[in-house]
This record gives C-alpha cells, sequence and structure tokens, in this order.
C-alpha cells in the first residue's frame, strides 16, 4: 500500500488515459488530484464514476493560464505530474494551429515553470505525454530510440 503522501496531479483526467490513469492510481492507494476545465460543456463522463470518492479531487485549471495551474501547485503539493492534457485532434491542429501550439507546447512550459515557482522541482516526478504525430510520416518500422 502506498503512503498518504503520494499526491497525484493529472491534467487531462478526463481524457481516456487521464481516468484509466486515475483509476490505477486510486487503487495503488493515491490521492489522486485532477485538473478540469472551466467550460460550457462537461466532459466528465469517463470520470463520474470516481467523483465522491475520499481521495479524488478536482480543481479548474486550463493550460493556457499559468495563474491557475500555479494555484492548483500549491493547493495540492504533488509528488507526481501525469501532464495528458493536450489539444489532440489532428484538424484541428491544421485549422488552429497557435491554438495548438499554446496548449501542447507552451502548456508543458507553464506546468514545468509552476514546478519550479512552486519549489516542487526537487520533490515532484513529471510525466510528459505525447505523440507520434510530432514525428510525421513513419520511414521505418518498427520504430527505435534512434529513428
Amino acid at each position: 500500500m502506498i503512503s498518504k503522501q503520494n499526491i497525484a496531479l493529472i491534467t487531462g483526467i478526463t481524457g481516456q488515459d487521464g481516468s484509466f490513469l486515475a483509476e490505477l492510481l486510486l487503487e495503488k492507494g493515491y490521492d489522486v488530484h485532477g485538473t478540469i476545465r472551466r467550460s460550457s460543456v462537461d466532459f466528465r463522463e469517463r470520470i463520474v464514476h470516481l467523483e465522491g470518492k475520499p481521495h479524488f479531487h478536482l480543481h479548474y485549471a486550463d493550460l493556457g493560464d499559468s495563474m491557475s495551474i500555479i494555484q492548483v501547485m500549491n493547493k495540492v503539493r504533488p509528488t507526481e505530474i501525469y501532464n495528458l492534457a493536450a489539444q489532440s485532434h489532428v484538424q484541428v491542429s491544421f485549422d488552429s494551429p497557435e491554438f495548438t501550439a499554446d496548449v501542447d507546447a507552451t502548456g508543458v512550459l507553464r506546468v514545468l515553470e509552476a514546478v519550479r515557482q512552486c519549489g516542487l522541482a526537487s520533490t515532484c516526478r513529471i510525466y510528459q505525454a505525447s505523440t507520434s504525430e510530432l514525428y510525421g510520416k513513419v520511414e521505418e518500422v518498427p520504430q527505435s530510440e534512434k529513428t
């Protein structure tokens, strides 16, 4: 059993990977905190079964807003951060490239800077998810660390 001091912060908790990760970490005894964006549409269907559990907490934050990230990190003081939030729709990335870059690239910078500003750099581990789409057309299968 993991001790109470293991505190995970998951961005993108309402997505497929985020919701599965939340379930796994709760089973391992973690305190799990997730960030959700304020939106006129509620996208919580993947995590509704977790709401109300004693070690599951949701916070409003947006990777486009540094202050909201800093506020959540100061409140939660995570020992692990799983940055799964992203603008992941390929067509949207072509239609709105600046928005995509702001969320997917600068958003990572905001998370890292919040860790630094909150004094968590030596006590918090960070997992940064990404996509194979970054690399373009595959020229060799299977892929390796060198391709």
